[in-house]
C-alpha cells in the first residue's frame, strides 16, 4: 500500500500510487515508527518544496530516523498548499521567490524564517486549511482556487482540475468572487512575476 504522503492542493495528505514531479517536507519527522500518520501533519513551520534527486542523497522514505517525505503533483500543488522553494536544492528557485516577495511586499529580501512565519498564519486556521476570499479576475496564473470539493489552477483563460494523476478537464476562468486555496503571500508573489513548474499534463 502507498504512505499518505501525497499533498492535495487543499494541504491534505492522501494514499496514491500516481507518482509526483517534485518532493518536500515540514519541517521534520511526524510520521509513527508504523509509517502511518497520527493527528499531526507538520513538524514546523518550514515546509518545503524540492527536487526529487539532489546530489545522490538517498534514505528510506518515512525510515525510523528521517523526515516525513511528501510529494507534490507539481510546484503549483505545492505553493497552494504552503510551501516555499527549498534554498538548498532549488536555490536558484528560492533567491527568485524571496526577491519577488520583497517585490511584492517592500523591503529588504526577506530570510526563509519571515516567510515560514507570514505563511504558517496564511495556510492554516487550526489544523484546518485556510481560504481566502478574492476576486477570480484579479489572480496570476498558478493561483488555485476550490469549488466545493474541487480544486483548479488558474492559467491563461482556463482553470484547469486537479487530480493526484495530473490536470483534468479545462474550464472558464471563472469572474465575481473565488475561494483562494494559495496564500496571499505568495499570490503576491505569482502577482509579481515569479514562475513556478507546471506538471506536463496543464500544457
Amino acid at each position: 500500500m502507498p504512505l499518505q504522503n501525497r499533498v492535495t492542493p487543499f494541504g491534505e495528505l492522501v494514499a496514491t500510487r500516481a507518482r509526483g514531479t517534485m518532493f518536500g517536507n515540514r519541517g521534520g519527522r511526524f510520521h509513527r515508527d508504523d509509517r502511518t500518520l497520527g493527528r499531526r501533519r507538520w513538524a514546523s513551520r518550514q515546509w518545503i518544496c524540492c527536487v526529487l534527486q539532489f546530489k545522490g542523497r538517498r534514505h528510506k522514505v518515512w525510515g525510523p530516523k528521517s523526515y516525513t517525505d511528501l510529494f507534490f503533483l507539481d510546484e503549483v500543488t505545492a505553493l497552494a498548499a504552503g510551501h516555499r522553494p527549498c534554498f538548498e536544492c532549488r536555490r536558484a528557485d528560492a533567491k527568485a521567490f524571496a526577491e519577488k516577495w520583497a517585490e511584492a511586499w517592500g523591503g529588504g529580501i526577506p530570510y526563509a524564517p519571515e516567510m515560514d512565519e507570514v505563511l504558517h498564519a496564511e495556510r492554516l486556521t487550526g489544523r484546518e486549511k485556510r481560504t481566502h476570499e478574492m476576486r477570480a479576475d484579479g489572480l496570476p496564473d498558478g493561483t488555485f482556487i476550490a469549488i466545493e470539493d474541487q480544486a483548479f489552477a488558474l492559467r491563461g483563460g482556463k482553470m484547469l482540475r486537479w487530480s493526484d494523476k495530473g490536470y483534468m478537464e479545462a474550464l472558464p476562468r471563472p469572474s465575481g468572487m473565488a475561494r483562494v486555496l494559495t496564500p496571499p503571500s505568495i499570490v503576491s508573489v505569482l502577482s509579481a512575476g515569479y514562475r513556478p513548474q507546471w506538471h506536463p499534463s496543464a500544457g
